[in-house]
């Protein structure tokens, strides 16, 4: 079974900077996106960034700027680099996997349990 695993997010001052990891583990064949979303308390799931198997990427309006996806395919992991943090900032942030591709499953998407990340004023 695939799973996800995320780490990095913690406390920070307005300005500061995290970075966020994320490793799929399973017995993975291939995974078309992934990703990182996150959601503040009383908000709706926003897209904070992806990026996909062939490197294109896509950010969330909020983050253009400020945030920076890579991944490193061969460890089937993900990294979000936030920069400049700003109290809006603080959420919850989710990594998300796309059209995975598993010995056991095809085109499946998978989410981890969340790592939050304060930014204080």
């Amino acid at each position: 079974q695939v799973q996800l695993v995320e780490s990095g997010g913690g406390l920070v001052q307005a300005g500061g900077s995290l970075r966020l990891s994320c490793a799929a583990s399973g017995r993975i064949i291939s995974i078309n996106a992934m990703g990182w979303y996150r959601q503040a308390p009383g908000k709706q799931r926003e897209l904070v960034a992806v990026i996909t198997s062939v490197g294109n990427t896509n950010y969330g309006d909020s983050v253009k700027g400020r945030f920076t996806i890579s991944r490193d395919i061969a460890k089937n992991t993900v990294y979000l680099q936030m920069n400049s943090l700003e109290p809006e900032d603080t959420a919850v942030y989710y990594c998300n996997t796309r059209g995975v591709r598993s010995v056991g499953n095809y085109n499946m998407d998978y989410w981890g349990k969340g790592t939050l990340v304060t930014v204080s004023s």
